[in-house]
């Protein structure tokens, strides 16, 4: 019986919900600050070639790239608004191909973008 609910409990230990975290959205197209590359710690933030992704199975949850986005991009998942919903796959779907690199410094610009994202026009950080 005691190894009956040690078993069980372990199971329970070891079981894990789909990961929730973090997204960035529209308003980093053509933009590109940055600031939450700086302050992520696992480096789980990547560059395509118009706007940053955050590697979902890398990403901690810790919050720290939210406060730093000066153009208020990024989002708890469960957040994302609802114009910028289509952003959540899109995060997941940029690293198709890509995988789990274990760090964005180690590939540094992928030279690519979700096609949410290369179809639309100019954007507001066009140039800078």
């Amino acid at each position: 019986m005691v190894i009956r609910e040690i078993l069980g409990t372990v199971a329970l230990a070891t079981r894990t919900e789909d990961p929730v975290t973090y997204v960035i959205a529209e308003p980093c197209v053509d933009l590109k600050d940055k600031a939450c590359i700086e302050e992520c710690p696992v480096d789980c933030i990547y560059e395509g070639q118009r706007m940053l992704y955050i590697q979902p199975d890398e990403c901690v949850d810790c919050g720290a790239c939210e406060p730093v986005c000066p153009v208020e991009a990024i989002y708890y998942e469960d957040d994302v608004p609802v114009e910028w919903t289509a952003y959540t796959a899109a995060n997941v779907e940029f690293f198709e191909g890509i995988g789990s690199p274990g760090g964005a410094s180690k590939i540094g610009l992928v030279e690519k973008d979700h096609p949410i994202v290369t179809a639309l026009g100019p954007q507001q950080g066009e140039g800078h």
